[in-house]
């Protein structure tokens, strides 16, 4: 057999492979493109369309997080209050969290004046509705997200059989691969598109796929983390819990959380990120800082853990603890979801990241386009046999 035949053949099998992963996951990718094109710009939408989350610096003092807390539980009762978040130009949110029973609350407080301004349900909120389709397709998350994360796994093996059918045979060959024919037949243009615009956004969209791969399987998230690491494994984050063994009848000490919150606006008054202030729910609990010198992006936040009682900062060694601690390999795994909505990059990356999702979405309906129209070819050839 020449090598000549033994490429055609290989090719031949890429091919089937390509379209019948395709057939089986593209509904999945379709709908995965275009609701990420959608989160794209949540933020930015959302400084738009909601102004109650917009705030201007005032020359006053902040109120502590626990007045916050009370004047937030009095606007929603008999909900347990998650955290207190700061941001200079935003509204301070109470975030109200939980699993069991499911519910997920902000209340937006002036910080300056205590006055609630918004208390919203989060689960009638647009953007959040779409998160809940993307990430688990409205269904329980045990099934919808491994129904997801699977047609992801599908789609980075049709990206890589994409490029080896897209792998141009010659020089003369690899002149129609980079660009799209747009003068061309409409069917021609189609084939260019998918093709084309499929080579390029490849390099894009495999990160995006990566990533959310690793948000969807913990094996793939070890095994990433793995391999970052050199071989350790990943340590799992773990609630860290004030020392109540000293004195069994210990109350809830909530002032501790307004304390450890002004030594950090004691220590950097001119702060402009965000901070996350975690009150204790119970006498066991610690209190969270999360100190974020970038709003935008997630990674770069720093988290530190104090004793309620004593005060004492609790060390961790899991990748979300102090931000100059932490591993290449932490890093990597803090970013993850900064580079799967393009965050990472700015602006630029979220726009590249819309574009690349768009496209995505439209690789199923061009496929599907070129699959029917050389059967429709087939077929017209098999009776012009006869």
């Amino acid at each position: 057999m020449s090598e000549k035949k033994k490429n055609k053949t290989f090719k031949y099998w890429v091919g089937r492979i390509h379209l019948w992963l395709g057939l089986i996951s593209g509904l999945f990718v379709c709908f995965l493109g275009i609701t990420g094109c959608i989160l794209a710009f949540e933020r930015e939408i959302e400084n738009v369309s909601q102004p109650y989350r917009n705030l201007a610096v005032q020359n006053k003092a902040l109120l502590p997080p626990t007045l916050l807390k009370q004047i937030a539980d009095k606007a929603l009762p008999n909900k347990k209050a998650h955290s207190i978040n700061y941001q200079p130009g935003k509204t301070a949110q109470v975030v109200y969290y939980n699993f069991d029973p499911e519910y997920y609350y902000i209340v937006f407080v002036n910080q300056y004046t205590g006055e609630v301004v918004k208390v919203k349900n989060m689960n009638d909120d647009f953007f959040r509705i779409v998160i809940m389709g993307h990430y688990y397709l409205w269904l329980p998350p045990a099934i919808g997200q491994p129904i997801l994360t699977s047609a992801t796994l599908i789609f980075v093996l049709l990206l890589i059989s994409g490029l080896i059918l897209w792998w141009p045979k010659n020089k003369a060959a690899s002149k129609q691969r980079f660009t799209v024919k747009w003068n061309a037949k409409w069917r021609r243009v189609n084939y260019d598109f998918h093709n084309v615009l499929g080579f390029y956004i490849t390099w894009v969209i495999i990160f995006i796929a990566l990533t959310g791969m690793v948000m969807g399987f913990q094996w793939f998230a070890k095994s990433v983390y793995f391999v970052s690491s050199g071989g350790k494994s990943l340590i799992e984050f773990k609630e860290t819990y004030s020392d109540t063994t000293r004195n069994a009848k210990l109350a809830i000490n909530t002032s501790a959380a307004d304390k450890i919150w002004l030594g950090y606006l004691k220590a950097d008054p001119e702060f402009k990120g965000s901070l996350d202030v975690h009150v204790p729910e119970n006498e066991k609990a610690s209190i969270e800082i999360a100190k974020n010198p970038d709003p935008e992006t997630y990674w770069k936040s720093d988290y530190r853990y104090f004793d309620q009682h004593t005060l004492k900062e609790i060390e961790v060694n899991h990748a979300y603890g102090k931000l100059k601690n932490t591993t290449v390999a932490d890093k990597i795994y803090r970013m993850n979801y900064d580079i799967h909505v393009g965050s990472i990059a700015g602006l630029t990356g979220k726009v590249i990241a819309f574009f690349a999702s768009l496209i995505a979405a439209s690789m199923p309906i061009t496929g599907v386009l070129i699959w029917i129209g050389r059967s429709k070819k087939k077929k017209k050839a098999a009776a012009n046999a006869f």
